[in-house]
């Protein structure tokens, strides 16, 4: 068995990585195994170096030491590999994915924890060639989320809900809506559409927390289109929106659940898949239940077979 811990020096500007290449070989330390800490150079670089590893090892094990795209890029280079398994260790600047886990996200802090856990089965979804772990947005939140990072590196704005909010208004100023057509469950959706979440996760952005009840590994996606706003609405309907009381505005958030679904548009659509950018025209999601094996600290409530079954009722 190889432990292979891709490493993101981009993560928080870059001062996370020596911090998480110290904690990798403390825990190897008192360890008669097999591991490589890689540096990655470039935007893909780690889903290379994982697939070559892949091909190689037997068993593999790949641990994700950065932030949501990190994550993402890991995620994508091991679904559908057998001999492979993924955990995380967040270290990046949003750490988005983990806060599915609640209160128990900070077991992954535990290399050791992470190194000594047992697997179980994650959902994945597949947007047309690409994949999503956490939540896929389309519309004015998918591109402020994918251009936020443009503002938080101004000296004057700095990073967070400041970075948040200036792109945020810079968005708003631009456009509200999109011209969408939305196949699900057998319906056919075609209008101005403010904003489409899929969820297969529960936070993204920082602060948005759109269905709190989404499961990772229930094998079914919710999903949320927003509609109908104006400008002077936003910010009290997203306000509702990110606190994950999407039911008590019905007028304007419809809520789906679903395994697959498309969306249409004339004009190229910016898609959000955990952080990272996907443009076109025509985007096919589909869940893959239990599509990637998850390394995950031991005896989690939130992988209990109790837990699942309660919310499978």
């Amino acid at each position: 068995m190889k432990h292979l811990f891709i490493v993101n020096p981009a993560a928080r500007q870059g001062n996370r990585t020596s911090f998480a290449t110290s904690l990798i070989e403390q825990a190897f330390a008192r360890r008669d195994a097999e591991y490589e800490i890689y540096i990655t150079r470039f935007p893909g670089d780690g889903a290379e170096k994982i697939a070559r590893d892949a091909e190689l090892e037997e068993d593999l094990r790949v641990y994700a030491c950065g932030g949501d795209g990190t994550i993402n890029e890991c995620a994508s280079a091991c679904v559908g590999r057998p001999n492979v398994a993924m955990s995380c260790f967040p270290c990046g600047t949003g750490n988005d994915f983990v806060k599915l886990f609640g209160p128990e996200k900070e077991k992954f802090m535990s290399i050791g924890a992470l190194v000594d856990g047992e697997i179980s089965p994650l959902d994945i979804i597949k947007v047309n060639d690409r994949y999503s772990l956490n939540i896929a947005c389309v519309g004015l939140d998918g591109r402020i989320g994918c251009t936020v990072h443009d503002y938080d590196k101004l000296p004057i704005i700095g990073k967070g809900r400041a970075a948040y909010i200036t792109c945020a208004l810079v968005n708003c100023m631009k456009r509200i809506t999109d011209y969408l057509t939305i196949h699900i469950n057998g319906q056919v959706i075609k209008g101005e559409v403010n904003c489409v979440a899929v969820c297969n996760g529960t936070w993204y952005g920082g602060n948005f927390n759109p269905v709190p009840e989404a499961r990772a590994n229930d094998g079914i996606l919710d999903v949320l289109v927003i509609h109908g706003l104006k400008r002077r609405q936003l910010p009290m309907l997203l306000t509702t929106y990110a606190k994950g009381r999407y039911k008590q505005v019905p007028k304007h958030v419809s809520h789906y659940r679903t395994n697959k679904l498309t969306i249409e548009s004339e004009e190229e659509m910016l898609i959000n898949l955990d952080g990272e950018m996907l443009f076109t025209k025509k985007a096919d999601f589909q869940l893959i239940p239990g599509g990637l094996r998850f390394l995950h600290p031991k005896n989690m409530d939130y992988f209990s077979h109790e837990t699942s079954a309660e919310l499978s009722v």
